[in-house]
């Protein structure tokens, strides 16, 4: 039997709902935004949006692990990169590089959390201002806390999770 040409290759989608990412043959202990998942995302409100979005790409911290294996676009984090959160802004929802005069987050984390980040293709294709910012997939706290929107598993799940997505991967966030 002949290998699939790339272009015919298929790659998972992802399911998150209620405290549960499930994809095709697995699934494990997730968490969303502080305050649930909402169809009237907003900037601010802690709440990861309802939907079905592209996963985009991976970003990795090459201090702390090795290139993992993946289809998406995958790119080594820098102590300077950053993504804006400012509404108001003319790059709001997009990677910037530090220093950045607006609100923003810092993609370099002590904590461990942006290791690995997968990007959620949420308010990208026009970027509406307001309408919410970095919404990622990425490790999760010890205690699996909510975050402020993003969908967030353990280290060890996220990982290995990456070689199963590719060109076309979805996430579909239900309440």
């Amino acid at each position: 039997m002949l290998p699939l040409p790339v272009s015919a290759m298929t790659y998972a989608d992802l399911v998150y709902e209620q405290g549960t990412l499930s994809w095709p043959g697995g699934s494990a202990r997730a968490a969303c935004g502080k305050s649930g998942v909402r169809a009237d995302k907003r900037e601010g409100d802690h709440a990861s949006p309802a939907g079905i979005f592209p996963l985009v790409s991976v970003f990795y911290r090459p201090d702390r692990l090795a290139a993992p294996r993946t289809a998406l676009p995958l790119t080594p984090l820098k102590p300077q990169d950053g993504w804006v959160d400012e509404s108001a802004d003319p790059r709001y929802n997009t990677l910037v590089t530090l220093p950045y005069p607006a609100s923003h987050e810092e993609l370099w984390r002590d904590d461990g959390l942006y290791d690995l980040i997968v990007v959620i293709g949420y308010n990208t294709a026009p970027v509406v201002p307001g309408k919410g910012s970095a919404i990622f997939l990425h490790v999760a706290h010890p205690d699996f806390s909510g975050t402020e929107g993003c969908i967030a598993v353990a280290r060890d799940v996220l990982a290995p999770l990456l070689g199963l997505l590719g060109p076309g991967s979805t996430i579909n966030i239900r309440a």
